[in-house]
């Protein structure tokens, strides 16, 4: 499989990766931009205008859209991320034309309309609500707001109450406008396509954006030390304990960062989750995982437990912290994290979706193809030094926080 690269004259980006052997295809449509881009009065704003592209356009309805995509046996989603938006379906190979046309329309053509704005906000302040009520996933965001406070990478994709509840037509168009220029689009298609056909099918709509490209230039942040916790009538104590870690463009230290990743919490293997569930009971949850942006990263050991545990799990990975960062890796252990690793990546792109997000990820961070075999060998070339390097940087005492919710005294 190669990739097929075109660059319309407005900047816009269409890659393709025919597969042989397949009768299905995975569509992305990529906007650069995410909730670090916003304004303080459009916190939110991203992921509430992924909402209202499904809402309608000229030539579709709502349920038109979802339609045009189910109804033959395809699927219809979007993400919202700190940097990156993503609308993306999968369809059979026949239905790839309306898969295209779909995508192209909801980005270009999307109403807006008032009464359905009116409902969608509606409908992401109760998503906001349902996020208050889980204290799991609620820490995550906390986290890296205490963390990364003043900083716009710490702020949170979904948004407020108060800032959704702001929003009219003009602000979703006049952020559209700003910040969905021709040099921020990207359409990527992998599996049953033919690159020239989906090149005539999308310029005739995304031929039509603003040429251009309204750059974001962050700073990296530098993450607040402390202790946050929040106290909340619940059963567990749901934490997050971290630092910082590698951008995207650390290129050496960011795969030694996902190896360290990998041994301290990134499966059932993992000294956290050994030391802390298997051994000791403490937990039902517990890992931990690394976040890379462009302007900077957070590795982050999180899971939940029993108020009466809740000191003795802080001690715990206190001290997993403190071996990695004298000790280092074992032989084995980082043998194994490599295989795990590269294993699960040849695994994950044997699907087309997996593929295409890869594709267009490469594309927009490093602007080019970033072979799976390199990346491999950039795993591989990782040393239990590197690994040791990075667990003294990360998990510098001086440098972590952690924020709880439970139960707490207030």
């Amino acid at each position: 499989m190669s990739i097929e690269k075109t660059t319309l004259p407005n900047g816009v980006r269409i890659l393709t990766e025919k597969a042989e052997h397949v009768g299905s295809a995975a569509i992305g449509l990529w906007v650069r931009t995410g909730s670090s881009d916003e304004l303080e009065n459009e916190a939110g704003i991203s992921h509430f205008i992924e909402h209202m592209l499904f809402k309608g356009t000229p030539k579709r309805s709502a349920s038109a859209i979802a339609e045009e995509i189910e109804g033959r046996g395809g699927m219809l989603n979007a993400f919202t991320d700190k940097q990156l938006t993503c609308y993306y379906c999968r369809v059979l190979e026949e239905d790839v034309e309306v898969g295209v046309d779909v995508l192209c329309d909801m980005l270009i053509n999307s109403l807006f309309d008032d009464d359905e704005l009116e409902r969608e906000k509606g409908v992401v302040i109760e998503e906001i609500r349902r996020s208050e009520d889980e204290p799991g996933d609620r820490v995550h965001d906390l986290h890296l707001q205490r963390r990364w406070s003043g900083h716009a990478l710490g702020l949170p994709v979904i948004g407020t109450k108060e800032s959704v509840a702001s929003f009219d037509r003009d602000d979703l168009k006049t952020y559209l406008k700003r910040r969905a220029k021709g040099g921020h689009v990207l359409l990527t298609a992998a599996g049953a396509v033919n690159h020239d056909k989906i090149v005539r099918l999308a310029e005739s709509s995304l031929g039509e954006i603003e040429p251009g490209e309204d750059l974001t230039n962050l700073d990296r942040p530098v993450g607040q030390p402390g202790d946050n916790f929040i106290s909340q009538d619940v059963e567990q104590v749901h934490f997050c304990i971290g630092s910082d870690g590698p951008s995207l463009y650390d290129e050496d230290a960011r795969y030694a960062a996902s190896l360290l990743d990998t041994i301290m919490g990134g499966g059932m293997s993992s000294r956290l989750f050994q030391e802390i569930r298997e051994k000791r009971g403490l937990a039902y949850s517990v890992g931990s995982y690394g976040l890379s942006y462009t302007a900077g990263g957070a590795f982050t050991i999180y899971g939940g437990t029993g108020p009466q545990h809740w000191e003795q799990v802080q001690e715990l990975a206190s001290l997993e912290m403190k071996k990695m960062r004298e000790g280092g890796p074992t032989e084995d252990e980082l043998f194994r994290a490599k295989k795990s690793v590269t294993g699960m990546m040849v695994l994950g792109l044997e699907g087309m979706s997996a593929g295409m997000m890869r594709m267009a990820r490469n594309e927009i961070v490093r602007g080019r193809d970033v072979p799976v075999e390199e990346t491999m060998q950039n795993f591989n070339a990782v040393t239990q030094n590197q690994i040791t390097e990075q667990a003294r940087s990360i998990f510098d005492s001086a440098k972590i926080s952690t924020t709880a919710i439970g139960p707490f005294e207030k």
